[in-house]
């Protein structure tokens, strides 16, 4: 079984100790939060709007920042621009303005070819073939076939190696289930952060590697080379707009105004990519995955085919992509095993659990040792409603007839159920992709 949950028992006795840890634990996490928030501010110069989210989660958004640098940034078989043009490729099957427009001008910093970004049809045939794979794991990931494989392998001179497809692979549905968070948290209205901060380091204005950065930037960063305390007057900077935002009940920090005020004016605008320019075939997506297809379409059973993420997706995709399967198994333990006390109402754990095996249960999976009828009895209909359409639908959020299912939560409980949201469909597109590429090297 993917998700493992244990009941903690505790001895009345030591209820009073229990509080006290919390109390302990709430403060760790806290500076825990703060801390990322510094390392954001001081390498960007603002916070963007994923992080702001997932900041209340400081230990899920470690996981996740550690394993997304890895496969946009670090070493692996494709370059640089393949990877945010994917990256383009997937978060365009939703059209997740937020996402095609961040990468499409990370794409050009890192020497992308501009011409690309007029659609799909000015790619290299190579990235063009890479549309029905993507089109079928953004939408109906159970269609996934050895025959998908097969096709990106031989295809004489535009061949992708197998370490090339499954890089590729975890890079779109990685972005696809992010397209979802997107989505779910609001953020598709935001601004991405222009590539030119991104870009700028403190270490090469300290070696005069760099451009002169805007000048209200340009004395903000002065003050981090020049003072030692700096850290420390972000964190209270971080920590007073927290508070403040609390107080008004606003959803996510936005330090830029504390950091420059005149960077908007200055800085170029990120670029903004029409994703429909880089979609084919529109009309293609969700189809429930019901009875009436299982005679056409077998369930993914977890035990019963002997294939799951701990005992086969993990050590392929790991063989294949070094250390990727590492970090991914993290991301999926960390969000699994954040504190039940975020989801109120004393069935955390069972709540976890309904929400992931429900999101598989759309996509054709099923565990054989759980009862599907406690996702009816735990998820409330609203709330069932909102994970399909986050999960299936993601763009059909930005309309104001959808309903939000929440009962009065906090804004922690409802990145909390994003970000399950997220990965539990991470998972079940890797499971399909995996197996896919299992299936075909066994042939």
């Amino acid at each position: 079984m993917i998700i493992c949950t244990k009941k903690m028992d505790y001895p009345i006795g030591n209820q009073c100790q229990r509080v006290q840890n919390q109390v302990v634990k709430m403060s760790s996490e806290k500076e825990r939060s703060q801390l990322l928030c510094v390392k954001a501010l001081a390498s960007r110069g603002r916070l963007d709007s994923i992080t702001q989210q997932m900041g209340y989660h400081p230990q899920y958004l470690e996981s996740f920042l550690r394993t997304q640098h890895y496969i946009l940034h670090m070493d692996g078989p494709l370059p640089l621009h393949y990877r945010h043009y994917i990256a383009i490729m997937a978060a365009a099957r939703h059209h997740c303005r937020y996402l095609v427009s961040l990468h499409s001008a990370h794409f050009l910093r890192v020497g992308g070819d501009p011409l690309w970004l007029q659609g799909l049809d000015s790619a290299p045939p190579r990235l063009r073939s890479l549309d029905q794979l993507n089109k079928v794991l953004a939408h109906r990931p159970w269609l996934t076939a050895r025959q998908h494989i097969e096709a990106l392998l031989k295809i004489a001179e535009q061949c992708w190696s197998l370490a090339e497809l499954v890089q590729a692979v975890v890079l779109l549905a990685h972005c696809h289930a992010l397209a979802s968070f997107v989505f779910g948290a609001g953020l598709e209205q935001d601004t991405p952060e222009p590539p030119g901060l991104a870009s700028y380091c403190f270490c090469d204005a300290a070696n005069g590697n760099a451009a002169a950065p805007p000048e209200g930037l340009r004395s903000a960063r002065r003050r981090s080379l020049d003072s030692s305390c700096e850290g420390g007057c972000l964190q209270e900077r971080i920590q007073w707009v927290q508070e403040e935002k609390e107080r008004r009940g606003e959803r996510r920090i936005n330090a830029q105004p504390l950091l420059y005020t005149e960077l908007e004016e200055e800085e170029e605008a990120p670029c903004c990519a029409d994703p429909s320019r880089f979609v084919s075939d529109p009309e293609f997506g969700y189809q429930d995955f019901d009875r009436r297809e299982e005679d056409h379409f077998q369930v993914f059973r977890v035990q019963q085919q002997d294939y799951s993420w701990e005992d086969h997706g993990f050590s392929l995709v790991n063989r294949l992509y070094s250390d990727i399967g590492h970090l991914l198994d993290d991301r999926f333990r960390t969000v699994t095993s954040l504190p039940n006390s975020v989801l109120s109402g004393g069935q955390g754990s069972e709540v976890k659990r309904a929400i992931w095996n429900y999101i598989h249960w759309m996509f054709g999976i099923r565990y054989d040792d759980y009862d599907y009828g406690e996702v009816n009895h735990l998820l409330e209909r609203n709330l069932k409603l909102y994970i399909k359409t986050v999960t299936c639908y993601p763009d059909k959020t930005k309309s104001q007839l959808f309903p939000r299912p929440w009962k009065p939560l906090k804004p922690a409980e409802k990145v909390h159920v994003n970000l399950l949201i997220m990965e539990a469909r991470l998972q079940a597109e890797l499971l399909y992709a995996l197996r896919a590429i299992t299936q075909y090297m066994i042939a």
